[in-house]
């Protein structure tokens, strides 16, 4: 593999590809170009790349971050919406013919097709992003239910986000996202970032986290999608009541009440309770019980 005398991800070589294309960092698409080595390194470590993992990168900006996985990797696949970065991402990345850039919205793509095209079937692959913020959450939900194997993720987001994330039961944070992440992986913040390791600044201090994907969710659910609205709709407003909450859910008729008395009776729970008084295995117990009795 080629070894570039100089980094993308440096604040001065930075400024001066921005300066050169006359380019300035769109706040709609979350454009925060990372540029601190330091940082970079830190992501490389905590993704364990070897010589043979393929790697997705979702929003690679001028390539800071894709030339390091490059030089780590058999394959990085780049995808990168916004058009004016292209002939920018071509010209610096020019010397790592590993490196697959994609002009594609990442939440539309058809991953079970692209697996397929691309004959990634029997490899081992990771994604490895610096993400925009405003789309962080569609974007780890999309991968942890996608139906292809992915080994782990390490992804750049916002610090707030992150904690969220590994928050446990009767932590402030600890809500929806921290359920469906929990349910399908190992999760752990491995750095915390400031923003002077960004080109602009955000206006937040960011966090890497990986996550580890299990083979299978920690405890069995019928329905992705209707476990998702059920969390949703149990964490819905955190200063009800669980009981409040899923009546909205379920319905609040005396029939709907009779039914979700005899599932709170069944999984001994009280009517002062709240959603984030309950561990994952709890909320998948009740999930089941409420669509045994409901029939949802």
């Amino acid at each position: 593999m080629v070894v570039e005398k100089f980094d993308i991800a440096d604040p001065l070589r930075t400024q001066l590809i921005l300066k050169e294309n006359h380019l300035r960092p769109q706040k709609s698409l979350g454009q925060n170009f990372l540029c601190t080595p330091q940082v970079l390194n830190q992501i490389i470590a905590s993704a364990q790349l070897t010589a043979t993992d393929i790697v997705l990168e979702i929003g690679p900006g001028i390539g800071g971050l894709t030339q390091q996985l490059a030089k780590s990797a058999a394959q990085v696949f780049a995808f990168e919406i916004d058009q004016r970065l292209l002939p920018i991402l071509k010209t610096n990345l020019a010397n790592y013919p590993n490196i697959t850039l994609l002009n594609v919205d990442f939440l539309k793509l058809d991953l079970q097709q692209f697996w397929q095209q691309n004959r990634l079937t029997d490899r081992q692959v990771k994604v490895v992003a610096n993400l925009p913020y405003y789309i962080t959450t569609p974007i780890l939900l999309k991968l942890l239910a996608a139906p292809v194997p992915l080994q782990q993720l390490v992804l750049m987001m916002q610090k707030e986000v992150a904690e969220r994330l590994i928050a446990q039961p009767g932590h402030r944070a600890y809500g929806a996202l921290s359920v469906l992440v929990q349910l399908r992986s190992q999760v752990t913040l491995t750095h915390e970032v400031a923003p002077q390791a960004f080109i602009p600044q955000p206006r937040v201090d960011s966090a890497i986290v990986s996550f580890d994907i299990l083979k299978q969710p920690r405890y069995p659910i019928a329905d992705d999608r209707q476990f998702q609205k059920f969390v949703q709709a149990v964490f819905r407003q955190k200063r009800k009541t669980l009981w409040n909450n899923l009546l909205k859910y379920v319905g609040a008729g005396s029939k709907q009440k009779q039914l979700l008395e005899q599932v709170f009776q069944s999984c001994h729970l009280e009517h002062n309770i709240r959603a984030e008084q309950l561990s994952l295995a709890a909320l998948v117990q009740l999930n089941n019980q409420i669509n045994q009795y409901f029939k949802l």
